[in-house]
């Protein structure tokens, strides 16, 4: 059972999604509330699986939300719902670590699979805003905001994993990735289960920012210097 917090301002959109996800096999809605503050008050309380995240709220606005329930609660999900005017939102949601993006006004069935596929530790962003988001990795990687991996872990990586890794710059999907590299879904997890612990960061949306300010699709961080037998 996926335990989901719904967390948006306007009361007839957090009580319709209420009401439809409760009705959803294996998601339990612990909660819904209307700003920043009271998901913190509720996170305590029912530890929540995944968050629904509203990204302009009062009191406290999604951002600064999912910043303090990333630092405390790091296994927590969130999912930004977002319009297409909240560029500088989604910026700073994608430093503090949301594994999905998604517009309001997706089909109850694609909320459904992204709650399923960030629940499973994969991103999900909406395509709608996909290249939007691509575009904020690369304003990301031009900032402030600079991932330090270590040079001795970035020459462990294969051939193979910087292939992987170039795919997830790109923003494809697992299944996309498997496709592209004659590899199965399981195989691309388990590849970047290993990544993430090589360079030892948190999850997908840091490797993506991390793969834009190495400059993986372009130089692929001279994949000559990389062995591997497979």
């Amino acid at each position: 059972m996926i335990k989901v917090l719904i967390a948006d301002d306007q009361e007839l959109i957090r009580h319709s999604l209420q009401i439809v996800l409760s009705n959803k096999q294996n998601i339990e809605v612990t909660d819904a509330v209307a700003d920043g503050q009271e998901v913190i008050r509720s996170v305590r309380k029912n530890k929540p699986d995944v968050i629904l995240m509203d990204i302009r709220m009062p009191k406290m606005d999604g951002v600064q939300c999912t910043k303090i329930i990333k630092e405390n609660y790091p296994e927590i999900k969130i999912i930004i719902l977002t319009t297409f005017d909240d560029d500088e939102y989604i910026y700073d949601a994608l430093k503090y670590g949301a594994s999905g993006y998604l517009l309001k006004g997706v089909s109850m069935d694609e909320l459904v699979n992204a709650i399923q596929t960030v629940y499973s530790g994969r991103a999900m962003i909406n395509p709608d805003i996909a290249t939007k988001v691509v575009r904020l990795f690369s304003q990301m990687a031009k900032a402030d905001f600079f991932i330090d991996t270590g040079k001795k872990a970035e020459q462990e990586l294969t051939k193979t994993e910087l292939k992987i890794i170039e795919q997830i710059e790109y923003g494809l999907s697992n299944k996309e990735i498997a496709d592209a590299l004659n590899l199965s879904e399981g195989t691309v997890r388990n590849y970047i289960s290993t990544i993430l612990n090589k360079l030892k960061l948190r999850d997908r949306t840091q490797l993506a920012i991390w793969a834009i300010q190495a400059k993986i699709g372009k130089k692929g961080l001279n994949m000559e210097r990389h062995n591997e037998n497979e």
